[in-house]
């Protein structure tokens, strides 16, 4: 049975009774994305490949005419991704992408901490067959990529599977959320591993996560994910940090 309002009445539809079916509301179909939502991944796109360089002006003219879409969508866009600090609007001139100072990183470590652990807790609670399949494959990829000393490989891969286990969480926002934090932060990210810690370094912390996943371990996963951002988030903020910023004290001020 199914209830149907009709006004101010309610109708119980029995579901195989084909002759009722124009009553029955329209199945819902994906939202296709918005001109501003397409412009958003295309600006995210570049930065993550290197076509926005940070501290290059940037016309937002330029930009519509490359995407071909009008100028409105651009700008609203734009406004968007300097809400997460991406990257800076100036007035009449473009946009330059902007890479966070030690504070913005302690602020956004703090945020990734916040909401990263649990969703691994939850992930080793809710993980099955399928899940630690996806989980493993993504290991082997990242594996793979340490093997061949491909970086952007790796990356990819990284954020993959961090996105895997944020989807075993079930909380879409948070996974939008994670999502333009580590793209405000993957410039920065991608040079602390060549100068910081090795591919090799990056692989091994994950692999204590999937383990706790894989024996369902919730406290376990909870820790390692803590202490893969903890050692992450501080190399993160030694590398933005000047000779004022202390960092120990920086991490301990906003995430603790």
């Amino acid at each position: 049975m199914s209830v149907v309002a009709m006004g101010n009445m309610l109708l119980l539809i029995p579901l195989s009774f084909r002759g009722y079916a124009w009553l029955m509301p329209p199945a819902q179909t994906p939202r296709p994305p918005s001109l501003t939502e397409r412009t958003i991944e295309a600006v995210r796109d570049g930065i993550r490949n290197g076509t926005f360089v940070p501290g290059e002006l940037y016309s937002v003219y330029q930009l519509a005419d490359k995407l071909s879409v009008s100028r409105s969508p651009v700008r609203e866009a734009l406004l968007r991704l300097a809400e997460t600090g991406m990257v800076a609007i100036e007035k009449n001139r473009g946009f330059r992408v902007v890479l966070p100072g030690a504070r913005e990183l302690a602020e956004i470590m703090a945020v990734r901490v916040a909401l990263e652990v649990p969703a691994a807790a939850q992930a080793a609670r809710r993980a099955g067959a399928r899940d630690r399949a996806a989980l493993e494959r993504e290991r082997e990829a990242m594996q793979q990529a340490v093997r061949n000393g491909d970086e952007g490989a790796f990356l990819l891969h990284d954020q993959r599977l961090h996105a895997l286990l944020l989807n075993l969480a079930s909380n879409s926002h948070t996974i939008r959320i994670i999502e333009n934090l580590r793209d405000a932060t993957r410039l920065i990210g991608m040079s602390t591993i060549r100068t910081s810690r090795s591919l090799e370094d990056v692989y091994a912390e994950h692999l204590p996560i999937l383990t706790a996943v894989e024996s369902g371990d919730a406290d376990a996963a909870a820790l390692a994910m803590r202490r893969h951002l903890e050692s992450t988030g501080k190399l993160l903020l030694r590398g933005a940090a000047t000779e004022n910023d202390d960092v120990d004290r920086l991490w301990e001020d906003y995430v603790g």
